[in-house]
């Protein structure tokens, strides 16, 4: 398992799958380690993935300085990625949370960004609104699955304020374009992948900067895919179509019948629709 040292001195660690151009693909969660992502539907057939464990999760170190969560300082231990691989530009993927720090590494580092890819984003770092109503109203399309009861009050719950210790598992199958065993699985794995404490600190005050995050990307000249899953209430369509036309060359695309992890959904179409833009 390959490392690097981060501009604090943090030992960093990353995982590489495949062959080809690399394409270093930022995790969500928020800090979340990359495993979840496994080898994004077998995009690694075709290029080389760097999965890097963010700090103080996965089998990167935990920081000395717990603020060094904050996602506009965690944008230097991707720079320092950069430079460890030798790259003088870099293909960046984020997926959910990892991509509001995909967002703000090109902020602060346009020059360094070839192709972006945007896969269900978080919207944290641009200031989009997503609300309650709209995630009910996703959530009513899945209305005829077995589950759906219980994920559904679970859901009124939360939006109301009333969520309890229960509440996230109870919807998760709304994440996935199928509640199957493949889901259950990716799902359950999860509760060991998140450092909590690093979440927490992710989003903290200072972390973004929503006019000067969207002025970068206005100004931004290379091509962007942004993916949205049709099912997708934590990044709903109309949010991410708003997301999308931040930038002056973006493609957006949504994935029919697939939750917040497309690569799980529909594999083969999830690596098509993301060659089709990689070239």
């Amino acid at each position: 398992m390959p490392t690097f040292s981060a501009h604090d001195g943090t030992e960093l660690a990353y995982h590489v799958l495949g062959d080809g151009p690399p394409l270093i693909c930022l995790p969500g969660g928020p800090m979340q380690a990359s495993a979840y992502l496994r080898d994004l539907g077998g995009l690694s057939t075709h290029r080389k993935l760097i999965l890097p464990d963010l700090r103080g999760t996965g089998d990167s170190a935990v920081p000395e300085d717990t603020g060094s969560y904050r996602c506009d300082r965690l944008v230097e231990d991707v720079e320092a990625l950069r430079a460890h691989l030798g790259l003088h530009t870099l293909d960046l993927l984020g997926h959910s949370a990892g991509a509001n720090l995909a967002v703000r590494y090109l902020e602060r580092h346009p020059d360094r960004v070839g192709r972006l890819l945007l896969i269900t984003p978080s919207v944290m770092a641009v200031g989009i609104t997503v609300t309650g109503a709209l995630r009910r109203e996703m959530a009513l399309l899945r209305r005829d699955e077995p589950w759906f009861p219980a994920a559904f009050a679970a859901l009124e719950a939360i939006v109301a304020g009333r969520a309890t210790a229960d509440s996230g598992r109870a919807v998760a199958p709304f994440f996935y374009g199928r509640w199957d065993a493949t889901a259950r699985d990716h799902r359950a794995a999860e509760d060991g992948q998140r450092n909590d404490e690093a979440a927490a600190v992710f989003g903290a005050e200072g972390a973004f900067d929503s006019d000067l995050t969207r002025s970068a990307l206005a100004a931004f000249g290379q091509p962007v895919l942004l993916l949205a899953g049709e099912y997708d209430l934590n990044s709903p369509p109309p949010a991410m179509a708003e997301f999308a036309g931040l930038f002056p060359d973006a493609r957006y695309v949504v994935q029919p019948r697939a939750g917040h992890f497309p690569w799980l959904d529909d594999p083969g179409r999830f690596v098509t629709t993301a060659m089709t833009f990689l070239g």
